[in-house]
């Protein structure tokens, strides 16, 4: 399966705010891999669900090894008396505004070509916890941390300019507010200088101090600064961490605070 754009919280959430009510989200296991299009219709939309209409796009496919298309739906549609509806692919500048094109532009950490196709600023929201802790004690730059399954998306590797907001109204130990956007240089990566394996989202927020451990944050990515090095020394490593907080407040158009 390609990777999601977001966890299913985070789709549920934005579908919630779209006005939808109701949301089921089904485990993709063997079983159902292997269901045929017409067993699929029929167990699942007409058994289960008991649908009345079907709504998707043109390029829609289902069932086993994708073998379904919109016009396999038409007829089965009309075989179980289930309304169907093709939505036309929107395009726009010769770009079909679509997830395959979000994916594609965040594998290539185009995080605004990513927030241009989904009409909103692409961000990802998780809970903070505890990294190797180096960032404060060792590097000065203590992190907000954030882990993400493998089956999500995330942009490629390197260092961006964004804002870091702290979800719900729980107060915060330190210097910061919930629900305030703060400016924030974004590290996505494994952190090669160090040799860590496991890919992460460390955002520095600037100008703050604050315990930030088990809150809900949404970090929102506004522009690429550079790509992921591994540095010969931590000097070097500081060096450009120095340079990527003096462009992460030139991209956000923001001063020292």
């Amino acid at each position: 399966m390609p990777p999601l754009i977001g966890t299913v919280a985070t789709r549920a959430e934005l579908a919630a705010e779209l006005g939808v009510d109701h949301m089921l989200a089904f485990r993709f296991t063997r079983e159902m891999a292997s269901l045929s299009p017409e067993d699929f219709f029929l167990h699942v939309l007409v058994e289960v669900l008991k649908v009345k209409t079907v709504i998707v796009g043109q390029n829609f496919t289902f069932g086993r090894n994708a073998a379904g298309n919109v016009d396999t739906l038409r007829e089965l549609g009309e075989k179980y008396d289930v309304q169907v509806d093709i939505v036309d692919l929107l395009t726009e500048e010769g770009i079909i505004l679509s997830s395959t094109e979000i994916r594609k532009a965040l594998r290539d950490g185009d995080v605004e070509k990513a927030s241009w196709i989904l009409g909103r600023d692409y961000s990802i929201k998780e809970t903070v916890v505890r990294g190797a802790g180096r960032g404060g004690k060792e590097l000065g730059y203590p992190t907000a941390n954030m882990y993400f399954p493998d089956q999500v998306a995330l942009p490629a590797d390197g260092v961006y300019a964004g804002w870091f907001t702290v979800c719900g109204d729980e107060p915060i130990d330190g210097d910061m507010e919930p629900g305030v956007a703060y400016p924030t240089s974004i590290s996505v990566g494994t952190n090669p200088t160090f040799g860590d394996e496991q890919r992460s989202v460390e955002s520095f927020i600037l100008d703050r101090n604050a315990d930030l451990y088990g809150h809900r944050a949404v970090v929102t990515f506004v522009k690429r600064l550079r790509g992921m090095e591994k540095f010969a020394s931590v000097e070097q490593l500081l060096s450009a961490i120095n340079q990527d907080v003096v462009d992460t407040r030139s991209a956000l158009d923001i001063g020292k605070q």
